[in-house]
């Protein structure tokens, strides 16, 4: 195949120095280009940017690069390739709609290894282990991978059954066998810190499992509605760094605020539309939360000592909050001692101070 394309390039008088010169000089123009009208959107309002949005130019080198890549990564030449051609989106992005598959609950292990799961909740998933440049395919069984927030816990689903461990491969802390929670896609898996209980989050509730219960805690049920069914999108939920504090959120609610039993204290209204993602600061002195309309959003952050009895209303300035990002819908972040680092829906990521 790669040598179809280097024969088509050749016809076309390109050779592989010409391509490496195009993508980079090309590459190199449209990132300053976005970096330009980003500024200028984050400092004077993206109201007044009447330019035009920036255009990667790449398309038609996209067959070649990616032959090469794959060449690359046969030969174990990518860090020389990565080097001549660094990483773009746009020009790939043919290849991810027909290839692309969804990389979910990825977790550090230690030194060059990290697990995680491909495919999404409602999916069959194979989960993966990345050891150095060795992926190694594991239990076909595993439903879900989490891992807690502080003491390196781990907690792997199989066959409706959690198991805690100290560590990856480690001691086992509880086992606990699903029976309400049974059969259900988990778009994200918590165990706290000590391993003795588990934050399920799914599309049809969001749970604090532990020996004993499964207890649904998010949504709330209606209790005039004979119908009601806990079918909920945009599912999200996180645990405090020191498990104090749960907080959980859906398309259609606020992000509500929970002890750790489960128990509401407080609420956040969102300041755009949909209730999508909530994180933590690394010193839990802080709580940020990200609503969004369509691939828009905005993210503000609330004081954690001011949890209890808390109700920020929806769509309404306060000085109860500050706003951390007026831009992103966030997909994904973790929390640094000095940055919230937050992906959004266009692909870029951001370094946002807490």
């Amino acid at each position: 195949m790669i040598r179809s394309i280097l024969n088509k390039l050749k016809k076309s008088g390109m050779n592989i120095d010409d391509i490496k010169k195009e993508w980079n000089s090309k590459g190199s123009k449209y990132a300053s280009d976005v970096n330009k009208m980003v500024e200028f959107g984050e400092t004077n309002g993206w109201d007044n940017w009447k330019g035009e949005e920036p255009k990667d130019e790449r398309d038609h080198l996209s067959d070649a690069v990616f032959q090469l890549l794959k060449d690359a990564n046969k030969n174990n030449t990518v860090d020389a390739f990565r080097n001549d051609f660094p990483p773009a989106h746009s020009p790939m992005v043919q290849f991810m709609k027909e290839k692309s598959q969804s990389i979910q609950q990825l977790f550090f292990i230690d030194a060059q290894k990290i697990v995680f799961m491909v495919g999404t909740a409602y999916q069959k998933r194979q989960a993966y282990l990345l050891k150095g440049d060795q992926v190694i395919a594991l239990e076909s069984t595993i439903g879900a991978i989490g891992k807690s927030k502080r003491n390196n816990v781990f907690a792997i689903v199989t066959n409706n059954t959690i198991v805690t461990t100290e560590g990856w491969e480690g001691n086992i802390i509880e086992t606990f066998e699903l029976e309400t929670a049974k059969n259900l896609g988990i778009t994200e898996l918590i165990p706290f810190n000590d391993g003795k209980k588990v934050l399920m989050v799914t599309s049809e509730g969001i749970f604090i499992i532990t020996q004993n219960t499964e207890k649904m805690i998010h949504p709330l049920p209606d209790p005039e509605d004979d119908e009601w069914e806990p079918y909920i999108d945009m599912e999200n939920a996180t645990l405090s760094n020191d498990n104090t504090y749960i907080v959980v959120g859906d398309q259609c609610s606020d992000h509500r605020i929970l002890d750790q039993n489960g128990t509401e204290v407080g609420a956040v209204g969102p300041q755009s539309s949909y209730p999508d993602f909530c994180l933590f600061s690394k010193d839990d002195d802080q709580l940020i939360t990200n609503s969004c309309h369509f691939y828009n959003g905005i993210t503000i952050g609330v004081a954690t000592t001011d949890f209890e009895n808390l109700n920020i209303p929806a769509y309404e300035e306060s000085d109860q909050y500050t706003v951390v990002d007026e831009e992103m819908r966030v997909y994904c972040g973790v929390a640094t001692a000095t940055y919230y680092i937050l992906g959004d829906a266009f692909g870029y990521i951001k370094a946002v101070d807490t």
